[in-house]
C-alpha cells in the first residue's frame, strides 16, 4: 500500500542512499527547519491568512520537528508508525494542518504526519490555517540547508541596500562574499554621489538610486554589446560593472 508507514520510511531511506550514490549534498534531502531559515532570511511582519489549500510541494519544512521527516515528508524516526497507521486506518474528517508561510515555502507546524500521509497518497494540495511571515531576503521554495549562508549575506545586504520587493526577486548570489562586495559597491557609490554635490536621505531612496543610476545602465551596456550576462540581473551586474569598470 503506498500510504503505509514502511512503504514510506524505505521510500525515504532509499532517496538518501541514491544521493549519496549520486554525490549529492545529504542536506539537499534535509526538511528545513523554521528558526534556522527565519534567522537567515530576516523576519519582519506576521499575518493570520486563513484557512485555504496549500500546494503540497511547497511544503518543505517544519516548526520543530526536524528529526522526524525528510523533506518531502517521509518518515525517518521507526517511532511514528503506530500514529501514521492510526491515521491512515481513520475515516474521521480530520482539522486542517497548521502551517507558517514565508513567501514560497511553508512549514508545518501541526499536521506533520498528515502531510506526509497526504503526499504519499499522491494528493497536490492539504487544507491548511496559514499564517504568514515577510522575511527581508526572498523565501525561495527551492532553498536547501546549503544555501543559508548565502541568504544570511543577502539578508545583510538588503539591511544596508533595502531594494523594493519587484528587484528582491531577481536577486541571488552563490557566494555570500558577494553579497558583501556588492552592498561596499553600493554605499561607496552614493558617498561619490553626495560627494558631487546630489545627496541621498535614506538608504531607500540610496538603494532606489543606485538601482536605476548604476546598475540598469551598466545591464543595457551589457545587451548592447552583445555579451552574455549570467541569468540573474546582480550576478551581471558583478561580473561586468565592477570587475570590468
Amino acid at each position: 500500500m503506498g500510504d503505509s508507514f514502511g512503504s514510506a520510511w524505505w521510500r525515504g531511506y532509499a532517496a538518501q542512499l541514491r544521493a549519496i550514490a549520486d554525490a549529492r549534498r545529504p542536506d539537499r534531502l534535509a526538511i528545513m527547519p523554521l528558526d534556522e531559515t527565519l534567522e537567515a532570511l530576516g523576519k519582519q511582519t506576521e499575518l493570520d491568512e486563513g484557512v485555504y489549500d496549500v500546494p503540497l510541494a511547497g511544503i518543505v519544512g517544519t516548526v520543530a520537528r526536524a528529526g522526524d521527516f525528510d523533506r518531502e515528508f517521509r518518515p525517518r524516526n521507526r517511532a511514528l508508525r503506530d500514529r501514521w497507521e492510526h491515521l491512515t486506518r481513520t475515516s474521521a474528517d480530520l482539522p486542517p494542518v497548521r502551517l507558517v508561510r514565508l513567501s514560497e515555502m511553508f512549514f508545518v507546524e501541526d499536521g506533520h504526519h498528515r502531510v506526509g500521509i497526504a503526499r504519499a497518497r499522491g494528493a497536490r494540495t492539504i487544507r491548511a490555517r496559514v499564517r504568514w511571515i515577510s522575511t527581508v531576503a526572498c523565501a525561495l521554495r527551492c532553498l536547501t540547508l546549503a544555501d543559508l549562508p548565502s541568504k544570511t549575506a543577502e539578508r545583510m545586504f538588503l539591511e544596508r541596500v533595502p531594494m523594493p520587493d519587484d528587484v528582491r526577486l531577481g536577486l541571488w548570489l552563490d557566494d555570500p562574499a558577494d553579497w558583501f562586495r556588492l552592498a561596499d559597491s553600493a554605499e561607496a557609490w552614493g558617498f561619490r554621489r553626495m560627494l558631487a554635490g546630489r545627496p541621498v536621505h535614506s538608504r531607500d531612496e540610496l538603494a532606489e538610486a543606485w538601482w536605476h543610476e548604476e546598475v540598469r545602465p551598466v545591464l543595457e551596456q551589457v545587451r548592447q554589446r552583445g555579451l552574455c550576462p549570467p541569468p540573474r540581473d546582480i550576478a551581471a551586474y558583478l561580473s561586468y560593472g565592477l570587475d570590468h569598470a
